[in-house]
């Protein structure tokens, strides 16, 4: 698959990718954050359905230091089949070398060979049939609620050049409800098809972009403040209840009184 000019031939990313380690370390960010967070929850009403084939751009903000984890643990439980990419600090990835063989391919922060190396790569992996290209895309950590959205220019750039990719918006939190540790939350907003909008300036897609995420962060701010895991389903079930000595008693209390134990705070749930 190429951008409609001569094919790109695979980046030295897609050839290095083994798919065996992108499923262990999948494995290892699941644990991780199972033990770091009381639930990983989707957004019911904005669960991504994807034509088969198609290259995918997948941009959301970001809030936290977590966010590389959750992509992970979404591209390994919701895209199995999709070999996912990103980028990341070209300094971190000569530190972990391993990390060119789960889809991490290395730029230069702040630079014009960084943002030339990010299209580049991206162009490559993007020819391959149903990649996803993973991008954090304000380019540093940002409050979810701060407004106006703002974007770095790369996916923009993507959009204008690669009409064949669909562009998903994904927001992303972690916020606090009723127990000790946080909710990592997501919602997928529908895919934008470039082919749609030709000829659109990248100036004109930045802004286009941008509002669909701050649309999706919306809807989920929305979703968070409510505190009703009703309007999620939960893809990890984590920790849940206090532990030690306040649990044994709480257990202790349900025994006596004939109920049965439920650790966490909330009504007790069903993970799925």
């Amino acid at each position: 698959m190429s951008d409609g000019g001569s094919p790109i031939p695979p980046p030295e990313v897609v050839r290095r990718r083994k798919p065996a380690l992108v499923r262990f370390f999948g494995g290892v960010m699941t644990r991780q954050m199972r033990k770091a967070f009381h639930a990983v929850r989707i957004a019911r009403d904005g669960r991504l359905r994807l034509p088969p084939g198609r290259p995918v751009i997948v941009y959301l903000n970001h809030p936290s230091w977590w966010d590389p984890a959750f992509i992970m643990v979404l591209a390994t439980h919701l895209f199995p089949d999709r070999p996912g990419f990103g980028p990341i600090d070209a300094e971190a990835l000569k530190r972990y070398r391993f990390m060119a063989r789960i889809g991490l391919f290395g730029i230069e922060r702040d630079s014009r060979r960084g943002a030339a190396t990010f299209l580049r790569e991206s162009r490559g992996v993007l020819a391959q049939r149903g990649a996803m290209l993973w991008v954090t895309a304000e380019g540093h950590f940002t409050d979810a609620r701060v407004r106006p959205v703002s974007l770095r220019p790369g996916v923009a750039h993507l959009a204008a050049r690669v009409p064949d990719a669909l562009l998903v918006p994904l927001a992303v939190e972690y916020p606090f409800w009723d127990e000790r540790t946080p909710e990592a939350l997501c919602r997928f907003g529908p895919p934008i098809d470039p082919r749609a909008a030709s000829g659109r300036s990248v100036e004109s897609w930045k802004a286009v972009l941008e509002e669909a995420l701050a649309t999706q962060m919306d809807l989920l701010a929305d979703a968070a403040r409510s505190r009703d895991p009703a309007r999620f389903d939960t893809l990890i079930g984590g920790t849940v209840g206090v532990g030690g000595i306040y649990d044994l008693w709480r257990r202790g209390r349900a025994w006596l009184g004939g109920r049965r134990f439920h650790a966490g705070h909330g009504a007790p749930e069903d993970s799925q």
